[in-house]
């Protein structure tokens, strides 16, 4: 057989090959992707539920989250208030006093 038809044959092979092989694998993932999609579970009236009272538990927690905040304010506000003006210098020393006991 001539070497340059033997060449032009193996050229031939590895690009057909090549070729099968991205359709291959292209149709594959394409299947596998629609196939995850497929059996995807149904929502249920259960899991609406479940979820309503989620949300309704989370909202609750957001209440009880901001009150905390605001009484946290209130006491701040207090607290501030409570201390007379002093000098920034005396403020600095009374700190340190207390953090050092």
């Amino acid at each position: 057989m001539d070497p340059d038809i033997q060449a032009f044959a193996q050229v031939m092979f590895i690009l057909i090959s090549s070729f099968g092989g991205v359709v291959l694998i292209a149709g594959l993932a394409k299947w596998m992707f629609f196939r995850k999609r497929s059996l995807a579970l149904p929502r249920s009236e259960k899991d609406d539920e479940r979820l309503r009272r989620i949300e309704e538990a989370v909202d609750a927690i957001a209440v009880e989250v901001e009150r905390i905040s605001e009484g946290q304010r209130f006491t701040t506000k207090l607290l501030a208030e409570r201390v007379p003006d002093m000098p920034a210098q005396a403020r600095e020393e009374a700190r340190v006093r207390s953090s050092r006991s």
